[in-house]
């Protein structure tokens, strides 16, 4: 049975997001966490903790079945754009040019494969 874990407004841009998730993609857990462990980006940290939530639905819907003996993998990972914060910063002889601050949402799914 799959289980979903959704993040969302990540203060990251979807870009960015996008090369941490695809290094991840149909691996099996154990694989994945140690991946993005030792990942000096700075979206692994919410990738990893939006995986240990997954994994923690997935317990909770098979509460019978063993986690080390289930051969987690990931199923599904997405990343999508989030709200966009648009902001001024100041330009020379009386301009301002606009920064856009985005973000993204995150949707992960875990199942266990036989």
């Amino acid at each position: 049975m799959e289980a979903i874990a959704k993040l969302k407004n990540v203060p990251t841009s979807p870009r960015k997001m996008r090369y941490v998730v695809d290094l991840i993609r149909n691996k099996p857990v154990a694989a994945a966490l140690s991946t993005l462990q030792y990942m000096d980006q700075s979206g692994s940290y919410f990738v990893d903790k939006l995986l240990r939530s997954a994994i923690a639905n997935w317990q909770a819907k098979n509460p019978e079945l063993n986690l080390e003996d289930a051969n987690l993998h990931v199923t599904k990972v997405f990343v999508d754009g989030g709200r966009v914060l648009k902001r001024l910063r100041v330009a020379p002889q009386g301009r301002a040019h606009r920064i856009r601050k985005r973000s993204n949402h995150i949707t992960l799914a875990v199942d266990s494969i036989s």
